[in-house]
């Protein structure tokens, strides 16, 4: 049992989760409501997967700089876990993730490959520019809904571009957080990073301001109707509330100068209640009715 929460650490498995999440919302919306298919199972084990090996290959490279950050939430770091035994992870993750993607569909498949590649010659090549690092990792955080919409059809909804954005600018918000955090060992490695570029103090209320910018454009498609489903819809409003309110909260942590692991927390359970709310904005009034693909 130890040994499985040790990989799911690695792995960080509730991203994993939540991006497969996020390829099923964007299926759904595509859908006009929710159906089973086996497509949904497959694009969300891509995601998982895809997602579970680029993990382990980061913290391979970043095994020196995350000992000098003091990273023990990271398995490697906490010696838990081998460097060689993350870099197998990824070897046998990654091929499985594109397997899955060539049982959706052919597009599905060759934006899955390209992800993969450039994930890899990121961690391989790139980490000494993590500015072009964060935005890489907000992009394959917004990415998961166009998956999931073309593993349904070809065509990709206003709403889901609209969807994709809010998950590219909560996405980069985060990114330049974990810089935060790992600014002493950036500095050592002499690692190009949004701290090192505008400081430390600067980089907070950036991130903070994507935190709340992407809070309020978030209800755009309760007022003004992009998407009739969640126009005016109370369950999408409530849960976005939430998620809002998370987000709002740890952006007020971030501009006091906590510590950021305590911020880190608070807007992954906003991402999480931001995916519930679009997931349960479409299914309220939109329960079963798609004929099978």
């Amino acid at each position: 049992m130890k040994k499985i929460k040790v990989i799911a650490d690695l792995i960080r498995a509730d991203h994993g989760i939540m991006l497969g999440l996020a390829v099923v919302i964007g299926f759904v919306i595509s859908a006009k409501g929710f159906f089973f298919s086996e497509k949904i199972i497959y694009s969300f084990l891509t995601a998982f997967f895809l997602e579970a090996g680029t993990f382990a290959l980061n913290d391979y490279f970043d095994y020196e700089v995350d000992k000098k950050n003091k990273r023990m939430d990271r398995p490697l770091v906490r010696g838990d876990i081998k460097p060689k035994t993350a870099l197998l992870i990824y070897f046998i993750a990654s091929p499985v993730g594109i397997f899955f993607s060539l049982l959706v569909n052919k597009i599905c498949f060759l934006i899955a490959l390209a992800n993969l590649i450039i994930a890899t010659f990121y961690d391989v090549k790139f980490k000494e520019v993590k500015v072009i690092g964060n935005f890489y990792i907000a992009f394959i955080m917004s990415i998961p809904f166009i998956f999931g919409a073309l593993a349904y059809s070809e065509e990709i909804s206003k709403i889901i571009i609209f969807f994709s954005v809010l998950a590219f600018l909560s996405g980069l918000g985060r990114e330049i957080m974990k810089d935060i955090m790992d600014f002493y060992g950036d500095m050592e490695r002499n690692t190009k990073s949004f701290p090192l570029y505008i400081g430390e103090k600067a980089s907070r209320y950036l991130s903070s301001l994507l935190f709340i910018s992407s809070s309020f454009v978030a209800f755009i498609p309760f007022f003004i109707e992009i998407e009739a489903s969640y126009y005016l819809n109370p369950l999408f409003f409530l849960l976005l509330c939430f998620s809002s309110f998370l987000f709002i909260y740890s952006s007020y942590f971030l501009i006091k100068g906590e510590e950021i692991s305590k911020s880190r927390k608070l807007t992954l359970f906003a991402i999480f209640f931001g995916l519930l709310a679009f997931l349960a904005g479409m299914l309220r009034f939109n329960m079963c009715s798609c004929p099978p693909i």
